[in-house]
């Protein structure tokens, strides 16, 4: 996924009114991005160790998305940008890792 395309989705994510839904899914976006991260950065051993929890800590992100566009479709809003993410997990995972640098560039 490019990273314009994951600020299009987060811009269409940040529109809708279900705003507990919204802060479900950037949660769980910027917590599996500091796994993906960590997992990154430490060694094979460890890494066997964090597996369990980094793929627990994925499919909440990929729920939360479901989530939110099944209540956003619910309310007649634009579900536009959960198709353009796909149910490939890397590309789901690779929004999370997206969002996360946004966030950090929007906090400055």
């Amino acid at each position: 996924m490019q990273f314009e395309t994951s600020r299009r989705i987060y811009a269409a994510i940040r529109r809708s009114k279900h705003a507990e839904l919204r802060k479900q899914l950037v949660d769980a976006a910027v917590r599996y991005a500091r796994i993906r991260t960590d997992y990154r950065l430490t060694d094979p051993a460890t890494r066997a160790d964090m597996e369990d929890g980094r793929t627990r800590a994925h499919n909440v992100l990929i729920d939360a998305c479901n989530i939110l566009a099944r209540a956003m479709q619910r309310d007649g809003e634009d579900i536009g940008w959960r198709r353009a993410m796909t149910d490939d997990r890397k590309i789901i995972g690779d929004f999370a890792c997206h969002l996360h640098a946004l966030l950090g560039i929007e906090g400055r």
